[in-house]
């Protein structure tokens, strides 16, 4: 299946295993699950989504803007995906950025396991893996006044005592009754007791500045701000170094002991313009795996591999390495823009 194209008959593998060594880490990739049933709800009273159960300190950072409980483990969404916005603008003149499909998985994890699941409000919580397929075609700018509405499927729920230990999020969104996205992400909590445990010697990181690396040209990196590149020149071709803005208002909403793995997601989709020379890059399939923190004060180096093993479409490959380990992994495939004939 070509990268830029998203069916409703598309199939997909079941869900890999997640190890106990993956789940204190950070996040690991898993194919996307079978679409889930789309059957109406009955009516009842809807859940608001707040900027504290998406974890955003700013009310315009948030796009999972309700919710509707269908059983236990089912529920109905709808998001509003704005047209412009500081961070998750329009990638060119017609369309919405595809990042914004896995900050919304990202949000409305977080918001169910607070509201429907029981997880306290100071749980730490860290996506295990995350999938993303995407539909560019379906995704345009002169939709972006419509309302998305996407189903959620809560399955491999783990309980810790009356609260959560982890679950997995499968997600179907449409616009206008059109598929838009599909995506799966495994999300573990952590209590702050255990968090401390987890990152004894590491916490004292939130009170030391980060140095502030000089970015790669915005353009470069498929921005259209200096102050959104999170990539920064390093030692050859198609690598980079992580550029750590604590500050930013978006990739930093709040003070953090490790580089979230939202930023990281980002720098491998920066990483895969750049590489690929593609512009804009635009990812109908997305995938990371995760295997430890990324921590804020030593250099990640970030590195691409690019395939084209399917005529029409680049693949990119993308790994950060830090102090000598691997952090994650990624991979982003984008369609190749048709090339078009001249007639003279």
């Amino acid at each position: 299946m070509p990268a830029a194209t998203l069916t409703d008959e598309t199939e997909t593998a079941p869900p890999a295993a997640l190890t106990p060594a993956a789940a204190a880490a950070a996040e690991s990739t898993a194919p996307s699950p079978p679409s889930p049933v789309t059957e109406r709800p009955a009516p009842r009273s809807h859940t608001v989504v707040t900027k504290e159960l998406a974890h955003r300190t700013a009310e315009t950072d948030v796009f999972p803007a309700r919710w509707t409980r269908i059983s236990d483990t089912r529920f109905r969404f709808t998001a509003h995906w704005p047209a412009a916005h500081p961070f998750f603008g329009p990638v060119d003149d017609r369309h919405q950025d595809p990042m914004i499909v896995g900050e919304t998985l990202r949000q409305a994890s977080m918001a169910l396991a607070h509201a429907e699941f029981g997880a306290p409000a100071d749980t730490h919580f860290v996506m295990w893996d995350l999938t993303v397929r995407v539909d560019p075609a379906a995704l345009l700018l002169a939709d972006a006044a419509e309302p998305v509405e996407f189903d959620v499927v809560c399955s491999e729920v783990r309980r810790r005592g009356r609260g959560l230990h982890s679950m997995r999020t499968t997600m179907e969104f449409r616009r206008a009754g059109r598929l838009v996205a599909r995506g799966t992400g495994s999300t573990g909590c952590t209590s702050p007791r255990a968090y401390r445990r987890l990152r004894a010697g590491k916490l004292n990181a939130l009170d030391t500045p980060v140095p502030l690396l000089a970015g790669i040209a915005p353009q470069t990196a498929g921005r259209a701000r200096a102050e959104d590149v999170v990539l920064a020149p390093a030692d050859r071709p198609g690598v980079w170094n992580l550029r750590v803005d604590t500050g930013h208002p978006v990739l930093f909403p709040r003070p953090n002991d490790h580089v979230p793995g939202m930023v990281l997601f980002e720098a491998a989709r920066q990483a895969a313009t750049a590489a690929s020379g593609l512009h804009p890059f635009l990812p109908g399939r997305m995938t990371a795996e995760f295997a430890r923190y990324a921590e804020l004060h030593s250099p990640c180096r970030i590195e691409t591999e690019v395939l084209e093993d399917h005529p029409g479409e680049v693949t990119v490959r993308v790994s950060g390495r830090q102090d000598g380990a691997l952090v994650f992994t990624a991979g982003l495939t984008s369609a190749r823009p048709a090339r078009v004939r001249s007639l003279s």
